[in-house]
Protein backbone atom coordinates (compact mmCIF):
# COMPACT_ATOMS: atom_id res chain seq x y z
CA UNK A 1 0.00 0.00 0.00
CA UNK A 2 0.94 3.50 -0.11
CA UNK A 3 1.79 5.33 2.20
CA UNK A 4 -0.86 3.07 4.20
CA UNK A 5 -1.70 5.17 7.86
CA UNK A 6 -1.33 8.59 6.20
CA UNK A 7 -3.43 7.47 3.11
CA UNK A 8 -6.54 5.96 5.55
CA UNK A 9 -6.38 9.13 7.13
CA UNK A 10 -6.55 11.44 3.88
CA UNK A 11 -9.84 9.47 2.65
CA UNK A 12 -11.20 9.44 5.50
CA UNK A 13 -11.27 13.24 5.76
CA UNK A 14 -10.70 14.82 2.73
CA UNK A 15 -10.12 18.01 3.97
CA UNK A 16 -6.73 16.56 4.80
CA UNK A 17 -6.30 15.12 0.75
CA UNK A 18 -3.19 17.28 -1.63
CA UNK A 19 -1.58 18.58 2.24
CA UNK A 20 1.42 17.15 4.48
CA UNK A 21 0.11 15.13 6.85
CA UNK A 22 1.81 13.25 9.82
CA UNK A 23 0.56 10.27 11.60
CA UNK A 24 2.16 10.21 15.01
CA UNK A 25 2.79 11.97 18.05
CA UNK A 26 2.42 15.06 19.95
CA UNK A 27 5.32 17.15 17.77
CA UNK A 28 5.24 19.65 21.13
CA UNK A 29 6.47 16.13 23.04
CA UNK A 30 8.47 13.08 22.37
CA UNK A 31 6.42 11.77 19.76
CA UNK A 32 7.19 9.78 16.50
CA UNK A 33 5.98 9.82 13.35
CA UNK A 34 4.42 6.58 12.59
CA UNK A 35 3.67 7.67 8.74
CA UNK A 36 3.43 10.57 6.15
CA UNK A 37 1.89 11.49 3.25
CA UNK A 38 3.46 11.43 -0.01
CA UNK A 39 3.19 15.86 0.61
CA UNK A 40 4.76 15.76 3.67
CA UNK A 41 7.50 13.47 2.02
CA UNK A 42 8.73 15.99 -0.09
CA UNK A 43 9.90 18.20 3.05
CA UNK A 44 12.09 15.38 4.27
CA UNK A 45 10.15 13.74 6.88
CA UNK A 46 9.63 9.86 7.23
CA UNK A 47 8.86 7.08 9.70
CA UNK A 48 10.71 7.10 12.83
CA UNK A 49 11.60 10.87 12.58
CA UNK A 50 10.88 12.34 15.93
CA UNK A 51 7.54 14.84 15.81
CA UNK A 52 9.28 17.84 16.61
CA UNK A 53 12.03 17.64 13.92
CA UNK A 54 8.75 16.29 11.50
CA UNK A 55 7.75 20.23 12.19
CA UNK A 56 11.05 21.32 12.11
CA UNK A 57 11.21 20.72 8.54
CA UNK A 58 7.13 21.41 7.92
CA UNK A 59 5.92 24.29 10.48
CA UNK A 60 2.59 24.06 8.40
CA UNK A 61 2.28 19.88 8.79
CA UNK A 62 -0.83 18.52 9.86
CA UNK A 63 -0.73 15.95 12.73
CA UNK A 64 -3.18 13.06 13.97
CA UNK A 65 -3.10 10.22 16.08
CA UNK A 66 -2.94 6.66 14.94
CA UNK A 67 -6.15 4.65 14.95
CA UNK A 68 -4.96 1.44 14.87
CA UNK A 69 -8.46 -0.32 14.66
CA UNK A 70 -9.70 1.41 11.56
CA UNK A 71 -6.19 0.52 9.96
CA UNK A 72 -6.50 -3.04 11.17
CA UNK A 73 -10.51 -2.49 9.57
CA UNK A 74 -9.11 -1.99 5.59
CA UNK A 75 -6.37 -4.49 6.00
CA UNK A 76 -8.91 -7.12 6.49
CA UNK A 77 -10.65 -6.10 3.41
CA UNK A 78 -7.26 -5.85 1.33
CA UNK A 79 -6.11 -9.19 2.65
CA UNK A 80 -9.44 -9.97 1.35
CA UNK A 81 -8.72 -9.55 -2.25
CA UNK A 82 -5.43 -10.42 -2.30
CA UNK A 83 -6.95 -13.95 -0.78
CA UNK A 84 -9.68 -14.12 -4.16
CA UNK A 85 -6.70 -13.42 -6.61
CA UNK A 86 -4.07 -15.71 -4.89
CA UNK A 87 -3.73 -19.38 -3.97
CA UNK A 88 -0.58 -18.54 -1.70
CA UNK A 89 -0.41 -15.13 0.50
CA UNK A 90 2.09 -14.45 2.47
CA UNK A 91 1.23 -11.43 5.07
CA UNK A 92 4.50 -8.96 5.61
CA UNK A 93 2.09 -6.44 7.90
CA UNK A 94 -1.23 -4.73 7.84
CA UNK A 95 -0.90 -3.12 4.44
CA UNK A 96 2.04 -5.68 2.36
CA UNK A 97 2.10 -9.14 1.35
CA UNK A 98 3.45 -11.07 -1.12
CA UNK A 99 1.46 -13.27 -3.21
CA UNK A 100 2.50 -16.94 -5.15
CA UNK A 101 0.76 -16.98 -8.56
CA UNK A 102 3.33 -18.94 -10.22
CA UNK A 103 0.91 -22.42 -9.76
CA UNK A 104 -1.65 -20.97 -12.20
CA UNK A 105 -0.29 -18.52 -14.40
CA UNK A 106 2.05 -19.46 -17.23
CA UNK A 107 3.47 -16.09 -18.25
CA UNK A 108 4.67 -12.95 -16.82
CA UNK A 109 2.27 -10.63 -18.62
CA UNK A 110 -0.65 -12.94 -17.36
CA UNK A 111 0.89 -12.38 -13.91
CA UNK A 112 1.14 -9.06 -14.68
CA UNK A 113 -2.07 -8.67 -15.57
CA UNK A 114 -3.28 -10.02 -12.48
CA UNK A 115 -1.20 -7.50 -10.77
CA UNK A 116 -3.19 -5.03 -12.26
CA UNK A 117 -6.70 -6.26 -11.22
CA UNK A 118 -5.85 -6.88 -7.91
CA UNK A 119 -4.76 -2.93 -7.87
CA UNK A 120 -8.06 -1.54 -9.86
CA UNK A 121 -9.98 -3.52 -7.29
CA UNK A 122 -8.56 -1.90 -4.44
CA UNK A 123 -9.05 0.91 -5.65
CA UNK A 124 -12.58 0.91 -6.54
CA UNK A 125 -13.19 -1.24 -3.54
CA UNK A 126 -11.40 0.42 -0.81
CA UNK A 127 -10.74 3.71 -1.90
CA UNK A 128 -6.73 3.31 -1.88
CA UNK A 129 -4.02 3.05 -4.42
CA UNK A 130 -0.85 0.12 -3.48
CA UNK A 131 1.97 -0.72 -6.03
CA UNK A 132 3.23 -3.66 -7.30
CA UNK A 133 6.26 -5.72 -8.23
CA UNK A 134 6.46 -8.76 -10.42
CA UNK A 135 8.88 -11.21 -10.55
CA UNK A 136 10.11 -14.80 -10.32
CA UNK A 137 11.32 -14.59 -6.64
CA UNK A 138 10.32 -12.28 -3.56
CA UNK A 139 13.48 -10.39 -3.69
CA UNK A 140 13.22 -9.19 -7.08
CA UNK A 141 9.00 -8.22 -6.99
CA UNK A 142 9.97 -6.69 -3.52
CA UNK A 143 12.48 -4.21 -4.78
CA UNK A 144 10.09 -3.95 -8.19
CA UNK A 145 6.76 -2.64 -5.64
CA UNK A 146 9.27 0.15 -4.38
CA UNK A 147 10.20 1.57 -7.65
CA UNK A 148 7.73 3.44 -9.04
CA UNK A 149 5.14 4.43 -6.16
CA UNK A 150 3.36 5.65 -5.24
CA UNK A 151 0.42 3.69 -7.72
CA UNK A 152 2.82 1.71 -9.93
CA UNK A 153 3.54 -1.20 -11.29
CA UNK A 154 7.32 -2.64 -12.01
CA UNK A 155 8.09 -5.61 -13.60
CA UNK A 156 11.25 -7.68 -13.92
CA UNK A 157 11.92 -10.65 -16.21
CA UNK A 158 14.64 -13.31 -15.80
CA UNK A 159 16.29 -12.46 -17.95
CA UNK A 160 16.08 -8.55 -17.13
CA UNK A 161 17.37 -9.25 -13.88
CA UNK A 162 21.19 -8.99 -14.21
CA UNK A 163 21.34 -5.68 -15.94
CA UNK A 164 18.30 -4.32 -13.32
CA UNK A 165 20.42 -5.33 -10.47
CA UNK A 166 23.49 -3.98 -11.58
CA UNK A 167 22.34 -0.38 -12.30
CA UNK A 168 20.31 -0.79 -8.75
CA UNK A 169 21.51 1.78 -6.29
CA UNK A 170 22.69 -0.09 -2.90
CA UNK A 171 20.53 1.56 -0.35
CA UNK A 172 17.51 0.40 -2.79
CA UNK A 173 18.02 -3.24 -2.01
CA UNK A 174 16.16 -5.51 0.09
CA UNK A 175 17.80 -5.94 3.82
CA UNK A 176 19.92 -3.28 3.48
CA UNK A 177 19.36 -0.43 5.77
CA UNK A 178 20.91 3.00 6.90
CA UNK A 179 23.82 1.62 8.45
CA UNK A 180 24.55 -1.54 6.01
CA UNK A 181 24.78 1.02 3.32
CA UNK A 182 27.04 3.30 5.05
CA UNK A 183 29.21 0.38 5.47
CA UNK A 184 28.79 -0.50 1.77
CA UNK A 185 29.73 2.83 0.54
CA UNK A 186 32.87 2.52 2.38
CA UNK A 187 34.01 -0.38 0.37
CA UNK A 188 33.37 1.73 -2.45
CA UNK A 189 29.82 -0.37 -3.49
CA UNK A 190 27.36 2.17 -4.73
CA UNK A 191 25.22 -0.04 -7.00
CA UNK A 192 24.81 -3.57 -7.29
CA UNK A 193 27.88 -4.07 -9.90
CA UNK A 194 30.20 -2.85 -7.17
CA UNK A 195 28.52 -5.55 -4.57
CA UNK A 196 28.76 -8.55 -7.60
CA UNK A 197 32.54 -7.91 -7.44
CA UNK A 198 33.29 -9.34 -4.18
CA UNK A 199 33.17 -13.06 -2.97
CA UNK A 200 31.36 -14.66 -0.76
CA UNK A 201 33.89 -15.15 1.56
CA UNK A 202 34.98 -11.53 1.26
CA UNK A 203 31.02 -10.79 1.94
CA UNK A 204 31.13 -13.07 4.76
CA UNK A 205 33.82 -11.63 6.33
CA UNK A 206 32.23 -8.00 6.23
CA UNK A 207 28.61 -8.52 7.27
CA UNK A 208 28.88 -11.85 8.44
CA UNK A 209 25.61 -14.56 7.52
CA UNK A 210 24.23 -11.50 6.02
CA UNK A 211 26.62 -11.58 3.37
CA UNK A 212 25.67 -14.69 2.06
CA UNK A 213 22.45 -12.89 1.72
CA UNK A 214 23.99 -10.39 -0.15
CA UNK A 215 26.00 -12.28 -2.44
CA UNK A 216 22.87 -13.89 -3.89
CA UNK A 217 20.48 -11.59 -3.98
CA UNK A 218 22.57 -9.50 -6.46
CA UNK A 219 22.78 -12.33 -8.41
CA UNK A 220 19.03 -12.68 -8.35
CA UNK A 221 19.22 -15.62 -6.20
CA UNK A 222 16.36 -16.07 -3.79
CA UNK A 223 14.76 -19.36 -2.80
CA UNK A 224 12.44 -18.56 -0.19
CA UNK A 225 9.20 -19.94 -0.71
CA UNK A 226 6.24 -17.92 -0.08
CA UNK A 227 5.23 -18.60 2.85
CA UNK A 228 1.04 -18.95 4.07
CA UNK A 229 1.65 -18.88 7.69
CA UNK A 230 4.93 -17.20 9.27
CA UNK A 231 3.70 -17.84 12.44
CA UNK A 232 4.69 -14.90 15.10
CA UNK A 233 8.35 -14.37 15.74
CA UNK A 234 9.16 -12.57 18.56
CA UNK A 235 7.41 -10.91 21.41
CA UNK A 236 8.52 -7.43 22.37
CA UNK A 237 7.44 -4.50 24.48
CA UNK A 238 9.49 -0.59 23.97
CA UNK A 239 8.69 2.95 25.26
CA UNK A 240 9.87 6.27 25.01
CA UNK A 241 10.43 8.06 28.01
CA UNK A 242 8.79 11.48 28.83
CA UNK A 243 12.47 12.69 29.10
CA UNK A 244 15.77 11.37 28.40
CA UNK A 245 17.31 9.24 31.07
CA UNK A 246 20.94 8.72 32.92
CA UNK A 247 19.72 7.42 36.09
CA UNK A 248 20.92 3.82 36.29
CA UNK A 249 18.56 2.67 38.59
CA UNK A 250 15.73 4.51 37.15
CA UNK A 251 16.86 2.59 33.23
CA UNK A 252 16.87 -0.63 35.23
CA UNK A 253 13.30 0.49 37.00
CA UNK A 254 11.80 0.94 33.40
CA UNK A 255 13.58 -2.28 32.31
CA UNK A 256 11.51 -4.41 34.97
CA UNK A 257 8.52 -2.81 34.05
CA UNK A 258 8.98 -3.71 30.31
CA UNK A 259 10.28 -7.52 31.40
CA UNK A 260 7.30 -7.74 32.99
CA UNK A 261 4.72 -6.48 30.19
CA UNK A 262 7.22 -9.30 27.64
CA UNK A 263 6.52 -11.95 30.59
CA UNK A 264 3.21 -11.37 30.81
CA UNK A 265 2.68 -11.59 27.11
CA UNK A 266 4.53 -14.93 27.06
CA UNK A 267 2.65 -16.73 29.81
CA UNK A 268 -0.57 -15.40 27.71
CA UNK A 269 0.44 -16.89 24.70
CA UNK A 270 1.77 -19.87 26.41
CA UNK A 271 5.39 -20.01 25.08
CA UNK A 272 8.76 -19.41 24.86
CA UNK A 273 12.21 -17.62 23.33
CA UNK A 274 15.78 -18.03 23.15
CA UNK A 275 17.12 -14.70 22.69
CA UNK A 276 16.33 -11.82 24.68
CA UNK A 277 17.13 -8.89 23.27
CA UNK A 278 17.60 -5.20 24.72
CA UNK A 279 17.02 -2.57 22.52
CA UNK A 280 18.72 1.31 23.36
CA UNK A 281 17.52 4.68 21.54
CA UNK A 282 19.82 7.42 22.63
CA UNK A 283 19.29 11.52 22.56
CA UNK A 284 20.44 11.50 19.54
CA UNK A 285 18.62 8.83 17.95
CA UNK A 286 21.40 6.48 17.16
CA UNK A 287 19.75 3.00 17.99
CA UNK A 288 21.88 0.00 19.38
CA UNK A 289 20.85 -3.84 20.24
CA UNK A 290 21.97 -6.25 22.58
CA UNK A 291 21.14 -10.15 22.55
CA UNK A 292 21.65 -13.36 24.44
CA UNK A 293 20.52 -16.39 23.34
CA UNK A 294 20.46 -19.75 25.37
CA UNK A 295 19.97 -22.92 24.65
CA UNK A 296 16.38 -23.17 26.18
CA UNK A 297 13.95 -20.81 25.94
CA UNK A 298 12.86 -18.20 28.89
CA UNK A 299 9.19 -17.97 30.07
CA UNK A 300 8.79 -15.22 32.89
CA UNK A 301 9.82 -11.75 33.42
CA UNK A 302 12.51 -12.90 36.27
CA UNK A 303 13.97 -15.11 33.80
CA UNK A 304 14.12 -12.27 31.35
CA UNK A 305 16.03 -9.25 33.79
CA UNK A 306 18.69 -12.54 34.40
CA UNK A 307 19.88 -11.63 31.38
CA UNK A 308 18.96 -7.75 31.12
CA UNK A 309 21.85 -6.03 33.36
CA UNK A 310 24.72 -8.00 31.37
CA UNK A 311 23.08 -6.79 28.28
CA UNK A 312 22.81 -2.93 29.62
CA UNK A 313 26.28 -2.65 30.59
CA UNK A 314 27.70 -3.06 26.82
CA UNK A 315 25.91 0.23 25.88
CA UNK A 316 26.29 3.80 27.05
CA UNK A 317 23.52 3.70 29.16
CA UNK A 318 24.83 6.13 32.81
CA UNK A 319 26.82 7.86 30.45
CA UNK A 320 24.82 8.82 27.59
CA UNK A 321 21.25 10.06 27.81
CA UNK A 322 18.43 7.76 26.80
CA UNK A 323 15.42 8.61 25.41
CA UNK A 324 14.14 4.58 24.24
CA UNK A 325 14.18 1.23 25.89
CA UNK A 326 12.97 -1.84 24.75
CA UNK A 327 12.90 -5.41 25.31
CA UNK A 328 11.64 -8.75 22.99
CA UNK A 329 11.84 -12.50 23.32
CA UNK A 330 12.70 -14.05 19.67
CA UNK A 331 13.23 -17.81 18.71
CA UNK A 332 9.50 -18.51 20.12
CA UNK A 333 8.29 -22.18 20.77
CA UNK A 334 5.63 -23.72 22.76
CA UNK A 335 5.91 -23.57 26.39
CA UNK A 336 4.69 -27.83 26.20
CA UNK A 337 8.40 -28.03 24.54
CA UNK A 338 9.66 -26.64 28.05
CA UNK A 339 13.24 -28.60 28.83
CA UNK A 340 13.94 -29.30 32.92
CA UNK A 341 15.93 -26.60 34.43
CA UNK A 342 18.93 -28.94 35.11
CA UNK A 343 19.43 -29.81 31.48
CA UNK A 344 19.41 -25.38 30.83
CA UNK A 345 22.58 -24.80 29.80
CA UNK A 346 23.58 -21.25 28.59
CA UNK A 347 25.60 -19.56 26.04
CA UNK A 348 26.45 -16.14 24.34
CA UNK A 349 26.26 -14.98 20.93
Amino acid sequence: MDAFFASVEQMDNPKYAGRPLIVGGNPEGRGVVAACSYEARKFGIHSAMSAANAIRHCPHALFVRPRKERYKEISYQIMDIFRESAPVIEPLSLDEAFLDISDNHTSLDSASKTAEDIRSRVFHEVGLTCSAGVSHNKFLAKVASDINKPDGLTIISQEESDAFLAALPIGKFYGVGKVTEKKMHALGVRKGGDLFRFTKKELERFFGKAGIFFYDIVRGIDDRPVQVSRGRKSIGTETTMHQDVTDLQEIRNILTTLSEKVGYSLQKKECGGTTVTLKVRYHDFTTVTRSHTLSAPLYSAEEIMQHIPGLLQSTEAGNTAIRLLGITVSNLSDKSQKIPLQLQLPFST
